[in-house]
This record gives structure tokens, sequence and C-alpha cells, in this order.
């Protein structure tokens, strides 16, 4: 392969966190970042240009679904994803594997793929590894992903040994269709709950050798000490030179943990769904806006945080607009909920530069009034 889109320009002396930049089609990414998630070719409620004030570098779109509807063709006839929907930064697109696992009793998994049937009208479909290489191309995205099969919680050690060493012939598939587009191709790395399947499954990726790595599988209904287990175990064995990704992942802190684990990547619905369920993320923890002791709130919804929502509106009118179920409720809520995520990786950024990771991990845990994992 040729050399890695990836480089590493800051390293902490005190744990595994680590700064960078990944350089795609159409633009370099600095790292640690968040990828907004826009599935059907939105981050619902947000006009790109609200993204882009947000300091958001790169968004997700969703093969599965896109693929679905309106079609890849579509997209492609009408200039790839970008233009479809007016974002000129880098797109990073799932493989679909994930949707696929979600929709277990509409799919059968073999050799070849998986035919499963449309969520939508029911007609039945198929896609192979080779099949989510050329919808990802036809697509245009920046980062493409390696089709996987993600493996259920619980899982036997055989099931997950069977499905991840299915994952990676997929991958060695994927890898043989990659385009000679420019476009970036990462490969998922399976195995469950068991960390050696996962660190054999790393080294046979790493020999296909891909332009990326993602930890898959996490945060699937495991508890959360059995992620943070494997996240210690497994992260900082991803290979260094390239950029590392944890899918569908995760809480604020879970963020915290993987940026201290040596993750550069991280993509998950929670800001934006919960957005559109009244939980906010602030400085100080979790803020639910329905409950009535807010009615009368004439704060901003977190006096640190410096967003379009907390310097123009207060709790109690927030509030007001989630309990009328306003569309601007969505809209507020989720500007805030991006803008909280993206700024703390801004500041995890900093705080590698400057080499006081640890200083901030614990100072992220002291506001919350929690106690930092293994402590």
């Amino acid at each position: 392969m040729q050399s890695s889109p990836f480089t590493k320009t800051y390293q902490s002396s005190q744990c595994h966190a680590r700064c960078g930049t990944l350089t795609t089609l159409h633009g370099v990414i600095e790292t640690p970042v968040f990828m907004p998630v826009g599935t059907q070719a939105t981050v619902k409620g947000m006009t790109p240009e609200t993204l882009e004030e947000l300091g958001a570098q790169i968004i997700l779109g969703n093969t599965y679904h896109l693929y679905i509807r309106p079609g890849h063709e579509l997209i492609h006839q009408l200039g790839g994803l970008h233009r479809f929907m007016h974002w000129n930064k880098p797109i990073l697109t799932d493989s679909g594997g994930f949707q696929i696992f979600s929709l277990q009793e509409l799919t059968t998994i073999s050799e070849e793929g998986a035919a499963f049937r449309s969520h939508l009208d029911g007609s039945p479909l198929f896609l192979s590894p080779e099949d989510a290489i050329a919808v990802q191309e036809a697509l245009g995205s920046d980062i493409m992903m390696a089709l996987d099969t993600c493996i259920p919680y619980p899982a036997s050690r055989e099931e997950a040994a069977r499905a991840t060493a299915l994952t990676n012939r997929w991958a060695k598939r994927c890898r043989q269709a990659q385009p000679e587009t420019g476009q970036l191709l990462f490969g998922i790395v399976q195995g469950g709950m068991y960390t050696d399947l996962r660190l054999a499954a790393m080294e046979e990726l790493h020999d296909i050798g891909f332009d990326g790595y993602a930890l898959g599988g996490l945060s699937v209904g495991e508890p959360k000490e059995e992620m943070l287990a494997i996240l210690a175990a497994c992260a900082h064995h991803l290979p260094a030179k390239h950029a590392r990704y944890l899918m569908g992942v995760g809480t604020p802190e879970d963020l915290v943990e993987g940026v201290f684990h040596g993750i550069d990547m991280f993509d998950c619905v929670m800001p934006t769904r919960n957005a559109r369920n009244g939980m906010l993320f602030t400085s100080q923890g979790r803020v639910v806006i329905k409950n009535a002791c807010f009615q009368k709130d004439a704060s901003p919804l977190d006096p640190c945080c410096t967003c379009y929502t907390c310097r123009h509106y207060s709790r109690a009118y927030l509030r007001h607009l989630f309990q009328s179920r306003e569309i601007l409720a969505y809209q507020l809520n989720t500007i805030h909920n991006l803008h909280y995520y993206i700024s703390l990786m801004a500041a995890m950024r900093e705080a590698i530069q400057q080499d006081r990771f640890l200083a901030f991990r614990s100072e992220f845990y002291q506001q919350r009034g929690n106690q930092e994992p293994g402590h």
C-alpha cells in the first residue's frame, strides 16, 4: 500500500492519547475528532452551514439507508453525496454491516454476503463485500468502510470466532475491490468480547493493508465495564501509523476514555438523538430539559457554554419548546449537544498538545462529580 494518510503530530507522554492529521479528498481532518451522524444524507435538523459554524470537520453517512433510498445510482447521477447534500468537507460512509446486524430477523448471512429485506417495503436485497465498495464509490465518500458482520452480545467464543473470520475474509475482498479514486478504505476489527480474537483479527487486517482501522462491534448491549476493558486491551494495539476509529461510541465519558487509550475518531447518534429526546450534555453532566425544576429557570442551559443556544435562550424557554413539541426545540437542543461534543474534542486536542491530558481527564470527571475509571 501507499504511505498512510494519517500523520501523528503529538503524543502524550502520560498515556496513549495522541493528536494527528488525516488527509482525505475533501480536506485534512485534525484528530481526535467526533463525526456527527448524517444517516440519510442529513444531520437531523442541521444545515451544513450550521455544522461548519459548530466546527464539524467530517460527517458520517449510512450506506444501507442511502442504498435503499434514494439509491446510490441516483446520488451518483446527481454529482455524488457531497453535492447532493451541499457538504464540501469530508464524509465517511459506514459499510451497512451494523444495519444488517440490527435487522437480523430480515437478514441471511453467507460467505457471499448479506441477503436481507428492505425495512421500508420488504423487497429482497443483497449486499456483497464488492457491492458495499461499489455503493460507497458511487456515493463518493472520502472514507469507505469494509463490509463486516457484527457480533451480538452475548456470543459464544465459537460464534465470535466464526463471525470474525468471515469479517476478515470479506475485508480482503473489499480491499481487492477498492477503486483507484483516492477514496480511503478502513478495515473493521471484530472479535466480540474476546481480546485474543480481536488482537489476531488486527494482525490479519494489518497484513491485508488498509488506510485506517476501526474497532467495531462495541456498544451492542454489553455492560460498560466490558466495553472499556476491550477498549483498554485493544485500542493501542491498532496500527500506530494509521487512524484508529471507535465505531458507534458514545457518551462524553466514552470519548475521553477512547482518547486516553489512543483512539483518533468517533461517531455516535447520541448527541443528536438525545437532543430530540430532551437530554442535553453540559459541563456539569446531563440535563433532562422536560423536568419541572426548569419551568421558571432563567439561566442558560450551561453557563460555561458559548453555543448559539446557550447565548440566547433560557432553560425555561427550552423546556417550553420541548413540552410544546416545537421543531425549534430539536434544532436548539441539537446545536447545543453537537457544540458540546465538538468542543470536547477540541479541548482534548489542546490538552494533548500541552501534554496535560491526564490533568484534563481528572478535571473532566471532577466537574461531573464522577470518579475516573480505574480509581
